[in-house]
Formats: C-alpha cells, structure tokens, sequence
C-alpha cells in the first residue's frame, strides 16, 4: 500500500510539487530554503490523500495534584483531567506545528480542547500562512454519543469548537459505548462506569451519514480490533479508511498492520513515542526513549530517540501522530524526511514488541464491546 507521495512546499502560494517515490526517499529542498518541508501523502482507499505525520493534541491534567485514591490511567482519564493545565498551551503547540510544516492535525471532542486547536487554524489561515483547504483535520466520536442519532450533533459541536465547516476525518474513538445524556464519563456511586448497549455498528451508520452529508470527507475507526473491523466491513457501505491505535516498538502491532493493509485501510499509530509522561507509568516501566538499543541507533544517524521512532512508523508505511506541546521538539519531531533507517536497523527495532501496551482501560474490560481480549 505504498502510495504516491505529494509535498507541498507553500501554502501561500498555488505552486505543487508532485513526484513519485516511495517514503525511504529524499529530497532536496535547496531550491526552497525559506519554505517549510511538509510531510509526504498516503492515499486513502477513497483517494483522499493525508498526510502520513501529524501532531497529537491529547493533553493530560498538569501540574494539579492528582487523587491517588484512583487508579492512575482511569483518573487520567476522566472528564476533569481532560482539559488543557495550561491555557493557551495547545494554541501555541498547533500555531508551532503548522509554521514548522505539519499540516495533519489530531484531535478529539474528549480532549477538551478543540477551541484552542481552532484558535491556532484561525489564527494561521488569517497570517497566511496555510488556507483551510492545506490542512487535515481529525476528530472523534466519544463513547456517550454512540446512538446513530447523536453523531452528527457532537460532530458539529467539534466543527464549532474548531470553527470549521467540515473535518477532513472523523473517527469513532471506542468500540464501547457509555450510558448517554449525561456526564462524558458517567459512573455509579462506586465509580463503576456506566455502559450503554449501542452497537458500534449503529454509531458507523451515523458516521456514513455525516461523510454523505458533507460534514467530513472521509471516516475512521480507533481502538478496533480485527473482529470489530471485520463487522464494520460487513455491515457498512462505506470503508473506514483508518484504524488509529496505539503503536511503537514495544507493541508494534504487525499483525493488525498487516490485516488493515490487507483490507485498504491505513493504520494510525498514536503514542509512537511510548507515551513517556503518562501519569500512571511506574518507576520500574521501561522507558521506550531511553532503551539503549534505541539510544544507540539514534546515535548512529545523529538523531533523536523520538526521531528514530517517527522514521520507524513512516517507514512501515503508518501514519504516526506524535504529540508535544513544546516548540523544540514538535520542530524536532518533523524533522525525519532527511535520512533512512536501514533494513537491519528496522529489523532490530522489530524485535522490541512485547505486548507492552500503556492504555488498557482496563477499568471497562467487562464491556461487551471492550477491544483488547483478543489477540489483535
């Protein structure tokens, strides 16, 4: 499934450069020194191009104390850890990507902060230096609006966070549905989550609608596994044209890859990095970044661990998300289109996989629809 690659060198002016090559290739960009290099294109299996590298917008609670009468994943992620610790934060980290090159930019209604997102797009579209139609937007269903008929109101309520008009992917976040009309994270008095039994085959049905009726240009799973995806594929008219799920050397996901590919839909890798600064990793967790085998080949290419990490994904042909808010390194993160990681060099990195996924949700195991008992 490699496609043609497209890179856009300016969006202020009407010039393309269009070439074919595969993603180990480079390019000189000597000719365009004062142009930010933007990220090569795979092609959906609807002909939508996107681009393969993007910038991830979760944001997880900062500085405040945190409950340890929770548990630490869960308590990351429920409703008031959800909103950016700083305000501005995710402004400046998207206005940052976007003069740096990004043009993919991921987020979520959940995340809580799809109006700063939208404050950036605004705010670089009016200095001139991208036009709406130069970037690629994402966002997703959260598992409270899992009935078909409240897909297209939370669907807009994120095009109005983001003052857009339409989203150029939407996703379903979860295969699990939670109990509706009420609180994003509804729980019992004993904290228990509370589930809905909408099938997330009903909740499809109502992304096909907002594609049809314009308000995304194309549509996508997240957290599915090969079952959940195969029903999608049987039951739906239209196919998603990717599955976003958590992918780096330590869960590496081959088969998945392989199956998706086999189907025509892209995989997505979020937290390629490890996600390092989870709140809930344990003093003992390995540290993907730190690995030394990982150190030592970055050392090798004079590169970053994180820059060896990205090149991994985008080499495997996987559209990879990385998430910083800090300049330096979303500039830094970009910056992996200059080299080429050797065969034996992604053959070492394949043998890091241990299972070793980071976001169980293990709180919603007992939900019918939960993702992660299977094998892939």
């Amino acid at each position: 499934m490699i496609a043609t690659l497209t890179r856009t060198f300016s969006a202020t002016t009407t010039r393309r450069l269009l070439y074919k090559a595969p993603y180990l290739a480079s390019f000189s960009l000597n000719h365009f020194a004062t142009m930010p290099a933007i990220s090569p294109m795979v092609t959906f299996n609807n002909g939508q191009q996107y681009p393969i590298l993007g910038l991830g917008t979760w944001k997880g609670r900062g500085g405040a104390p945190r409950d340890m009468s929770v548990e630490p994943e869960k308590e990351m992620l429920s409703e008031s850890c959800l909103i950016p610790s700083k305000p501005g934060e995710v402004c400046q980290a998207v206005k940052d990507a976007i003069s740096c090159g990004y043009r993919h930019i991921d987020g979520a209604l959940i995340y809580g902060n799809e109006s700063e997102v939208g404050a950036a797009i605004k705010a670089k579209i009016e200095d001139g230096t991208v036009t709406r139609e130069d970037l690629f937007i994402t966002s997703k269903c959260w598992n409270t609006y899992h009935s078909q008929h409240l897909v297209l109101p939370t669907l807009k309520e994120s095009l109005t966070n983001l003052g857009l008009d339409y989203l150029d992917l939407y996703l379903i976040h979860w295969p699990m549905g939670y109990q509706e009309g009420g609180a994003k994270f509804p729980a019992d008095s004993n904290g228990k989550t509370l589930f809905s039994d909408v099938d997330y085959l009903e909740t499809w049905k109502g992304l096909e609608e907002a594609q049809k009726s314009g308000l995304t240009k194309s549509i996508g799973v997240s957290n599915f596994n090969k079952k959940q995806i195969e029903r999608v594929l049987a039951e739906g008219t239209i196919k998603p044209v990717t599955n976003q799920i958590e992918c780096h050397p330590y869960l590496n996901q081959r088969k998945m890859i392989d199956f998706c590919r086999s189907k025509g839909i892209y995989v997505t890798a979020y937290s390629p990095l490890g996600s390092p600064d989870r709140p809930w990793a344990k003093p003992d967790d390995p540290q993907l970044m730190d690995d030394p085998k990982i150190v030592a080949i970055a050392e090798k290419y004079k590169k970053t661990s994180a820059q060896i990490l990205i090149r991994y994904q985008i080499q495997r042909d996987v559209i990879v998300i990385p998430k910083s808010v800090t300049k330096s390194r979303i500039e830094s993160n970009f910056q992996v289109f200059d080299f080429e990681l050797s065969p034996e060099d992604m053959k070492t990195i394949d043998t890091f996989d241990c299972n070793g996924r980071v976001l169980h949700l293990s709180w919603v195991n007992d939900h019918k629809h939960y993702p992660f008992h299977d094998e892939f």
